[in-house]
């Protein structure tokens, strides 16, 4: 069987991507690290939201850290699951709000 193209173990070489351009890497995790630092938002409100911004851009790596972070942050699995279920309808209404360019332009096509 070929290895799977999502390996978990990778997320803990998050940090390799220093590597092969430490000055790009530093100023990325500099910043990463300020945005989730306690602010207007508490840092349990913005795990959550990085959980449902990883749910909405579908990368496992991000589900994986944040389900784990908010968890240690103080969510419950509810809190979490309606997080995903915002994603859900925002992605969903902007796919059928998109829609209506669908409708001008056949309407206009039509004419």
């Amino acid at each position: 069987m070929s290895k799977p193209y999502y390996v978990d173990s990778d997320l803990a070489k998050f940090g390799d991507i220093a590597e092969w351009n430490k000055e790009l890497a530093d100023k990325f995790f500099s910043y990463y690290g300020d945005v989730f630092k306690p602010g207007a938002l508490s840092a349990r409100e913005k795990s959550l939201i990085a959980l449902a911004v990883s749910h909405a851009v579908q990368c496992p790596y991000c589900i994986d850290a944040y389900t784990t972070d908010a968890l240690k942050k103080g969510a419950d699995e509810e809190m979490m699951m309606e997080a995903i279920h915002v994603t859900a309808a925002i992605k969903g209404g902007a796919a059928l709000v998109h829609g209506v360019q669908m409708m001008n332009k056949a309407k206009e096509v039509s004419m």
